[in-house]
């Protein structure tokens, strides 16, 4: 299809508005169901005139929700939303200056494409000359000039997309949603509809807000992208800055591909890792303190073992991906410990078995600060030297149980690697499913959501999947208890 012109340059409808610097402000918005869960929680965003601002994020994290939110398809259950300047949480969809393209399009399938498009300016009343022309512009703007008599059942999937975009954009919103709007096209016309939509908003100048759990979608067409997890917006950055900077693990596994490891800051510009230390160039996480380090595939140099080589292993697989070679290397350990495994990627190919040698620069290592050195808990002493957390009972020794009242409120921790799972769930104290998985290098850090909805983290070199269920164990003498203040 030849590519269209963007001659479209109605100015979006507007009103007085109270002065803001944002056309958009979502202020502490929460979102919680019937049955308890939060699809929201305390979620606060501000949104510039003109931006391209995509939410990001796995299924269930919130980003169409919020998106819903802001259209008025549903409604907080606290929080404000304001749309220049003003509060429009309680105010109706229709009238918000907004319009939503969807997944599934929507369209009408008895009105032809001029009739789908100018459904919603018969509804407001426009004369038939204007109609017309509104149309006709917002067809040309979408590169499909001569299609307003054809049937929306003939169209392809990405003729019906640019019609669904047409008939948001030829009502002038002054901020365009879009909720998953490429989802339904295959990857070769998926890309060219990014690019589409990227001249669109460059020519329209309004607002857009994309929502996707596409990461290479996200970063392609953003000017921010907002990363979301379980209700929380984890990260707000430039593609750039999100995808060079994560802030936690979540978003450096999640954008892209990462080698995640737990390392030890020795101090300023110098961090231990993999048994050796490693020039860095970030400051200000003290002296010997645990951090997380992030080296993304790309960013490791791979060559033939030698001397120079910081890290030394055997690649374990090698797999072509069009444009570069992606590689398992499972490194030359300090002993005693279980190998790392890196993933590299490269131009070259080195095949399994090959002995091989890895160099990183200083300012490709990102270091972050550790969420949480253990699993915390809040408890209480209770008859039979058993202390209560997480809804359980459970065991302690004697002579711990006689440092405390039966009562007393207590801190409980415990050990990534302290706690026991098991295959069959009559064998712990309490049962849950693996939730999440991050390879940390040579063992998984898993999330284990409990059948209550807590979660207990657990460092394991065994093989789960997303979804096993499992039974949760934790031996008495790995069970710390501080009486809590």
């Amino acid at each position: 299809m030849q590519k269209p012109n963007y001659p479209y340059t109605g100015k979006a409808a507007s009103a007085p508005q109270a002065q803001s610097d944002y056309i958009i402000e979502v202020k502490h918005v929460s979102k919680q169901f019937e049955d308890g869960k939060f699809a929201l929680n305390d979620v606060s965003l501000s949104i510039k005139k003109g931006e391209f601002v995509t939410i990001l994020g796995p299924s269930g994290c919130g980003k169409t929700t919020l998106l819903r939110c802001i259209a008025g398809f549903q409604v907080a259950t606290s929080g404000d939303i304001l749309l220049n300047g003003e509060d429009v949480t309680q105010t109706p969809p229709h009238k918000r200056p907004v319009n939503t393209v969807f997944q599934k399009y929507a369209l009408f399938p008895h009105l032809n494409v001029f009739e789908n498009i100018a459904f919603g300016l018969k509804l407001k009343g426009f004369d038939k000359a204007t109609i017309n022309r509104k149309v006709k512009a917002a067809l040309k703007t979408v590169g499909l000039t001569d299609y307003e008599d054809r049937d929306t059942d003939s169209l392809s999937g990405g003729q019906q997309q640019r019609v669904a975009i047409a008939r948001a954009i030829v009502n002038q919103p002054e901020v365009l949603l879009l909720d998953e709007p490429l989802a339904a096209l295959d990857l070769k016309m998926r890309h060219d509809m990014q690019m589409e939509l990227k001249d669109m908003h460059k020519q329209l100048g309004i607002t857009f807000i994309y929502v996707t759990h596409d990461q290479e979608e996200a970063l392609t067409l953003s000017d921010r992208v907002v990363v979301m997890s379980e209700g929380r917006i984890q990260q707000i950055g430039t593609p750039t800055d999100v995808y060079n900077e994560p802030q936690n693990c979540f978003v450096a596994d999640f954008i892209g591909e990462s080698n995640i490891l737990t390392g030890t800051m020795v101090h300023d510009r110098l961090v231990h890792f993999c048994g050796h230390d490693f020039e860095c160039i970030d400051e200000g996480f003290g002296e010997n303190q645990l951090v997380e380090v992030v080296i993304r595939p790309e960013d490791l140099y791979i060559f033939e073992k030698n001397d120079k080589a910081q890290l030394t292993g055997v690649v374990d697989s090698c797999i072509f991906k069009g444009v570069h070679y992606e590689m398992w290397v499972k490194l030359d350990g300090p002993e005693g410990e279980t190998p790392y495994e890196f993933l590299v990627q490269d131009y070259h190919a080195f095949e399994p078995g090959r002995e091989v040698g890895l160099l990183v620069k200083p300012e490709d290592i990102q270091i972050m600060k550790k969420e949480r050195l253990c699993n915390t808990f809040e408890g209480e002493i209770v008859k039979g030297n058993k202390v209560e957390f997480l809804g359980a009972d459970w065991d302690i020794p004697e002579a711990v149980a006689q440092q405390f009242a039966v009562g007393d409120e207590v801190i409980i921790t415990v050990d990534f690697d302290k706690v026991d799972l098991h295959d069959y769930e009559d064998e712990g104290t309490l049962t849950g499913e693996v939730y999440f998985i991050l390879f940390k290098g040579n063992h998984n850090h898993l999330t284990i959501r409990t059948d209550d909805g807590d979660d207990i983290f657990v460092n394991t070199t065994d093989a789960w999947d997303d979804g096993d269920r499992v039974g949760i164990a934790i031996h008495p003498e790995d069970i710390h208890i501080s009486k809590k203040s």
